[in-house]
């Protein structure tokens, strides 16, 4: 049974812990205000980068993006400015992150979480590369190729602002997403919810999990498919392979652990 005199002493550590989550919570905030400021200013060029895989589509000297009502520019390079404000706050968001939780882990669980805490951007980062140099300009040209003419009348592609960075937005997030499929087993396999042996053995349901994801985050061509379906299914094979040398891994310190406590005894 606690007493109340426990129960006070219990307050004091579960306010400092209150305290520091709220600072480390108005330091991401800031970050991300100093991010999002810094990259509003520079809306524009950053729309003209993420713009680029869309005029490389067109024919040369052709296409161009419209809007239809008066704000939904600037409301274009607020959501531009926020996304690109988070890409560039993230690290500050991370390291205040990980310093909140770092205090309450073992010296071992630290070298275990930081490789995914490293992994965890390198890996976005890729997937969106992927989006943005491969997919979208082979989804576009696939897209623009249906324009021509129809019962005399001339069908061209006018894109507005906003359809165009929605668009853009989904393929970054989903490749993104997609590509931290290894940090989600890695780290399912570490909490002991899985097995290497159980991921192989249902590496056929993978398979098939893959490409139905595949299909749905991307345009309804095939190629884009293919291009997100094959860096996954490679992501899940070194997932793999990681999770083999992490049992070596843990089955050696075990074996360790064993042989001195024999030696103690």
């Amino acid at each position: 049974m606690f007493e109340i005199e426990d129960l006070d002493e219990t307050r004091a550590p579960l306010l400092d812990h209150l305290i520091e989550l709220r600072t480390r919570i108005i330091r991401s905030l800031l970050a991300l205000a100093v991010g999002f400021g810094a990259c509003f200013y520079f809306a524009d060029e950053i729309l003209g980068f993420l713009v680029l895989p869309l005029k490389q589509a067109f024919p040369q000297g052709e296409g161009q993006l419209i809007f239809t009502k008066l704000p939904e520019v600037f409301f274009v390079e607020l959501k531009v400015a926020l996304f690109a404000g988070f890409m560039v706050s993230f690290p500050v968001i991370a390291n205040q992150l990980w310093a909140f939780v770092a205090p309450g882990l073992y010296a071992r669980e630290k070298r275990a979480f930081l490789p995914f805490l490293i992994a965890t951007p390198v890996l976005f980062l890729g997937g969106a590369a992927l989006a943005y140099f491969v997919v979208m300009p082979t989804a576009f040209r696939f897209f623009l190729g249906f324009g021509g003419e129809a019962g005399g009348l001339q069908v061209q592609a006018l894109p507005s602002a906003g359809e165009y960075l929605g668009l853009v937005m989904q393929f970054i997030l989903a490749f993104g997403m997609t590509f931290l499929l290894p940090v989600l087993l890695l780290l399912l396999h570490r909490a002991g919810i899985i097995t290497r042996a159980q991921m192989a053995g249902a590496r056929r349901y993978v398979i098939v999990g893959i490409f139905a994801v595949a299909a749905i985050v991307t345009p309804p061509d095939p190629g884009s498919q293919v291009i997100l379906a094959l860096p996954l299914l490679l992501l899940f094979e070194i997932s793999l392979l990681l999770m083999r040398l992490q049992e070596r891994k843990v089955e050696a310190e075990r074996a360790a652990d064993k042989a001195e406590q024999v030696a103690a005894e």
